[in-house]
């Protein structure tokens, strides 16, 4: 048990808090630079990050996620499509609507913005850090993850 009075642990993880998030800020910005998706809107890239993590979806139920009206979730979509980013396809439950899905072109660009980004943090954490540091990070990683909802 520590000595340390609990005045004292919320002081120091309020200052934990703050020094984290700035760093997660900063590490989050850098790995959102090389996203191949750089000239869409974030409306779009939100979309499209939807349905990457969760796989086809209505415009309704997107506009639903997104706290949007389903004709603005349309235009969305229409500007997607447009760009070859996302594909309908009829609803496998009700052949009246569409699902909507990414197309391999927008597969593609995730995996290639993932791949740069794990290959740039790799090469950042064995340039700057001695294997104890590494561990250390590794350490870090696994107490965080408490504190980290899953999806």
């Amino acid at each position: 048990m520590s000595s340390t009075a609990p005045q004292d642990h919320d002081e120091q993880a309020g200052l934990a808090a703050t020094e984290l998030r700035n760093l997660i800020s900063r590490l989050v910005r850098k790995l959102r630079q090389p996203d191949g998706l750089g000239a869409l809107s974030g409306a779009q890239k939100n979309v499209l990050a939807r349905l990457e993590r969760g796989g086809p979806e209505s415009i309704s139920e997107l506009a639903r996620q997104e706290g949007v009206r389903p004709q603005s979730m349309g235009a969305t979509v229409t500007s997607l499509e447009e760009a070859g980013l996302v594909e309908r396809q009829p609803s496998p439950d009700d052949r009246r609507k569409s699902l909507l899905s990414l197309t391999p072109q927008a597969h593609q660009l995730y995996a290639s913005g993932r791949a740069f980004r794990q290959d740039w943090l790799k090469t950042a954490l064995s340039r700057e850090l001695d294997p104890d540091e590494l561990d250390l990070v590794r350490q870090a990683v696994t107490v965080l993850s408490r504190i980290t909802p899953t999806d």
